[in-house]
This record gives C-alpha cells, sequence and structure tokens, in this order.
C-alpha cells in the first residue's frame, strides 16, 4: 500500500471510529498545526501523521468504558498504544516506523516529555489545541455530556489552568509564537465570563 494509501485507510477509519463526531475534527487541525510549526524541521511526517490520527483513539465512544468508575480511571493512551500497531499493519504503514509512532503516542500529554522531535510536534500541537477559541468549544461542548464538566464552574476552571500552566510547556519556537495569540483569545473569554458571573454554580 502507497503512503496515499495509508494516509487514506487511517483517516477512512477514525472518521468512522470517532464518536461523537466532533471529535474527528481534533485530528484534522492537528495535523495541519504539525505542518505549520514543523516547517523547517526534519522529521518524519508519517510517522507524525500516524500519531495524530491514532492518538486519540481511546477517547472515542466504543472504545472506551461506559461505566462511569471504570471510565475514570481509563488510561487512553495505553489503550491506544496497545491498539495502533495492529491498526498500522492493517493499513499497510511501514513495520520500521510503528515503534516511533507508539513512543509519540506514549510522550504527547502536557506532562510527559518526549524525546524525538516527531513526538515534541505532537504534543505541542496537541497543546496548542488546549489554547484559544478552539479549546474554548472543545471544552464547553462536553458540559453535561462528560463526568469531569458538570457544569460551567468546571469547564471555567480548566479553561483557566489551561491558560495559566500550558503555554509555558510548549517547546517549539512556532508553537510557543503561535499560543499568544490564542492565549489572549482564552484569557478574554475567562475574564468575560467572570464578568458575567459564569463562575456562579448552576
Amino acid at each position: 500500500m502507497s503512503a496515499t494509501d495509508f494516509r487514506t485507510a487511517i483517516r477512512d477509519y477514525i472518521r468512522a471510529q470517532a464518536k461523537p463526531v466532533d471529535k474527528f475534527s481534533h485530528q484534522a487541525r492537528l495535523y495541519e498545526l504539525t505542518r505549520e510549526i514543523g516547517t523547517g524541521q526534519t522529521y518524519d511526517d508519517e510517522v507524525v501523521f500516524a500519531a495524530v490520527w491514532l492518538h486519540d483513539l481511546g477517547v472515542f465512544v466504543g472504545h472506551r468504558p461506559e461505566n462511569p468508575a471504570a471510565l475514570a480511571t481509563w488510561d487512553s493512551v495505553a489503550y491506544a498504544m496497545q491498539q495502533t500497531p495492529d491498526r498500522l499493519r492493517q493499513f499497510g504503514f511501514p513495520e520500521l516506523k510503528i515503534a516511533a509512532v507508539v513512543e509519540a503516542i506514549r510522550t504527547h500529554q502536557p506532562q510527559e516529555n518526549p524525546a524525538s522531535l516527531e513526538g515534541v510536534i505532537l504534543r505541542d500541537t496537541d497543546i496548542l489545541e488546549q489554547l484559544g477559541a478552539t479549546s474554548i468549544l472543545r471544552t464547553v461542548s462536553k458540559i453535561g455530556r462528560d463526568t469531569r464538566f458538570a457544569v460551567f464552574p468546571d469547564a471555567l476552571r480548566v479553561l483557566q489552568m489551561n491558560a495559566d500552566t500550558l503555554p509555558r510547556q510548549l517547546r517549539l519556537p512556532q508553537s510557543q509564537a503561535l499560543a499568544k495569540s490564542r492565549v489572549d483569545v482564552l484569557r478574554s473569554f475567562l475574564q468575560a465570563a467572570r464578568q458575567e458571573h459564569c463562575l456562579v454554580a448552576d
């Protein structure tokens, strides 16, 4: 299978698996961001592409537990790491690059410290998705359907934490530059929410 074919196969697979359906757009945005912040860097785009599209497999309905107690302790990253090798082989992805994809998935969250440039790119782009207008849309859409976000203040606390802690965790200069306007948007929203008393519990 050609590179074009496995890319199409991966996208088609995630399109079918991404539930709720709004979760599909996260992967497409991330990949566009990787191309933007990876400009001028020498990295393996095939590894980044596969890691971007498969890193959140464990958060999709049908893959994660539905029982609230089980979901509270669910390790979606470990699940994605476990599932990725077989899925990539099924799609005709180069065997020698599968371990690099799994490693990038393993280190994609903010608290991790990726050693590979591919991992850094994935982690930086995933952090950027937690800032700005995109972060607001993704977070508020979870209110009432995610056990972490029962009421407005739950979402606002997470958005405030994102604004306060995530920008300094970005590693690439392009990522840091992109974060500035996103943080401004996020802080403006949070200020407006406070002025409108949105922090009062429902």
